[in-house]
């Protein structure tokens, strides 16, 4: 049951659209403002920056909670992870260690599963944000060392460029490198031993992430995207 119940609750609390919510409890349909997103960026551009990271978090964790769900119904033996939920363990279905993959795999899956969610969302006509906030909730769950190289990364995309799309779409390019890397730096791409469903899966996101970036990518070079400029200070 748990092979197919996991991707099946991820899709659905991936396409919760938390953004839609917190904006219509301040009277705005999101959908009808800014870029029409229903993501945390356009939530936090329109309805505040309080509500933007509230969003921002409540879709990370829809990213977050249902891979981890994967992660611990869905083991394989000698799997060592950072995270689970403890209390489920013996819930679990364990596959031998030789099929290791297969357990990768579904693990991913789930985590596809809640992206597909949130960016194809049927409760808001198969539309949804771009899916940035949740997969990183996934990578959390997934490789959470992964995760702190991206948000760098992601900064300092942002800090040169001012504009949040510019340094989503350069994060999620440089995702399956950071994958490999960390494959690599520990031995495991050499050995044979590296995940191979997360690296497929990590370009999957990526493609999957600046292919929803489309609009933004033409906008950058209309010179009509919207930039975040720095506050100047008032003169005294």
């Amino acid at each position: 049951m748990q092979l197919w119940l996991c991707p099946l609750l991820a899709f659905l609390l991936g396409s919760i659209p938390f953004g839609l919510f917190i904006a219509r409890m301040k009277g705005i349909d999101i959908r009808q403002h800014g870029s029409g997103n229903i993501g945390a960026t356009n939530v936090l551009r329109v309805v505040g920056k309080k509500h933007g990271i509230t969003c921002l978090i409540l879709d990370a964790l829809k990213g977050f909670i249902p891979t981890l769900l994967a992660i611990t119904l869905i083991r394989f033996e000698g799997q060592n992870t950072a995270f689970t939920f403890h209390g489920l363990l013996d819930q679990g279905y364990v596959f031998p260690l030789a099929d290791q993959w297969k357990a990768q795999t579904l693990h991913v899956v789930a985590g596809l599963c809640s992206i597909l969610g949130h960016n194809y969302s049927p409760w808001v006509g198969f539309k949804g944000g771009k899916g940035i906030a949740t997969s990183a909730g996934v990578l959390i769950a997934l490789a959470p060392l992964v995760v702190p190289v991206l948000i760098v990364a992601w900064l300092l995309i942002f800090l040169i460029s001012r504009y949040v799309s510019v340094a989503s779409i350069g994060a999620a390019a440089l995702l399956p490198f950071v994958v490999i890397y960390g494959s690599w730096r520990h031995g495991k791409l050499a050995s044979g031993e590296w995940n191979k469903p997360l690296f497929i899966f990590s370009v999957v996101i990526a493609v999957l992430a600046i292919w929803k970036h489309r609009t933004n990518i033409k906008r950058l070079m209309e010179g009509t995207e919207s930039r975040f400029e720095r506050k100047k200070k008032a003169v005294s």
